[in-house]
Order: structure tokens, then C-alpha cells, then sequence
């Protein structure tokens, strides 16, 4: 079974029990009534990224739905926690391209989702033969390497970002990308 629709997604949770907050995580980010199987980092070839409501559409309760996922939790008032999903999808559609999951404390939304696409984008760099990706270059100095070597890449991600509940309650990121 090859995937041929990829959807991102994100959801947070806040519950006094762990599992609670993962649950209430899963219910924001649309895909709770599924039964989740989870994939390592390929974005199949010839599969179309589509918009997360058009995704929905496609899912019924009960499914298995494969999914690359980022989760992260805390109780600790006030702590920042990320979970991100990157994409690097290359122009030619029959080549694979890859997703990369990140969660972290202390970064913000921007910056964990930036980490996720780059470091997306350098798993599918080095498939492509480019050695020389360095995934601390600004965005511009890697742009214009793929335009060197003539490698056109879409890169976005997705991310979910807060502070831990400041009464200590646990506070559930998750970041997903949805396969179908």
C-alpha cells in the first residue's frame, strides 16, 4: 500500500491525566476516532500534499491511517514545549521526499518548525547526492544551493507550540502528517 494524499495537522490537549491531554491532543488535531499506525519519514513518490480539511473528508472512524508524528508533554507551569513536522518534497514527483518529525522545549513555534523543515529537507538532500546541505545556513544561502545544482524542493512544516498550564495540569502537543 502506497499512500497517494498526505495531510498536516496539529493539536494540543490540557487535562489533569497524561493520557487525557494525548487524547484531548488527537480530538483537536481531527484524527482521534482513527486508529493510528505509526511510519518512519517518507513522503511517497507521486503523492499529493492536500489541504487539511480535504483531508478529513477522506477519514472514517475506525480507519488505520498511517502517520508520521511529533508529540511532546508537560506538567511543569509554564514550560515551552514544540512539537513540528517538516516536508521536502522534490519537483520530480517520482522521486520520494521526506518528512521529518521534531518536539523540543524551549523553542518557539517558529523556530521548531523551521528546525523540522530543515531538517527535511537535508535527509532529502543527501539522497539527492548534495553533500554539502548544512542545515545551519540561512534560508536564502540553501535556497540558492538547490538552484545551483538544479534541484527545485518545496519545503513547509507544521507546528504546535505553548506553554505548559500554569496550574500544572498536562499540557500535549502533537504535530502529524496524515497519509491516505
Amino acid at each position: 500500500m502506497i499512500p497517494t494524499k498526505i495531510f498536516l495537522t496539529k493539536g494540543l490537549g490540557i487535562h489533569k491525566e497524561k493520557l487525557a491531554s494525548f487524547e484531548l491532543a488527537l480530538r483537536d488535531a481531527g484524527i482521534a476516532h482513527c486508529n493510528l499506525v505509526y511510519t518512519s519519514s517518507i513522503f511517497p513518490p507521486n503523492a499529493k500534499l492536500i489541504s487539511k480539511n480535504a483531508g478529513f473528508k477522506l477519514l472514517s472512524p475506525g480507519q488505520i491511517v498511517h502517520v508520521v508524528m511529533s508529540k511532546i508533554e508537560t506538567n511543569e507551569p509554564n514550560r515551552l514545549i514544540a512539537a513540528a513536522i517538516g516536508v521536502a518534497i522534490p519537483q520530480n514527483k517520482k522521486h520520494h521526499g521526506y518528512l521529518s518529525e521534531h518536539h523540543a522545549f524551549g523553542q518557539t513555534r517558529e523556530k521548531a518548525g523551521e528546525y523540522a523543515e530543515d531538517l527535511a529537507a537535508f535527509m532529502l538532500a543527501s539522497t539527492m547526492g548534495v553533500e554539502s546541505f548544512d542545515i545551519d545556513k540561512s534560508y536564502d544561502e540553501k535556497q540558492e544551493l538547490w538552484r545551483i545544482l538544479n534541484k527545485t524542493v518545496r519545503t513547509r512544516n507544521i507546528c504546535q507550540s505553548v506553554r505548559g498550564n500554569k496550574d500544572g495540569l498536562w499540557t500535549y502537543c502533537i504535530a502529524a502528517a496524515v497519509m491516505i
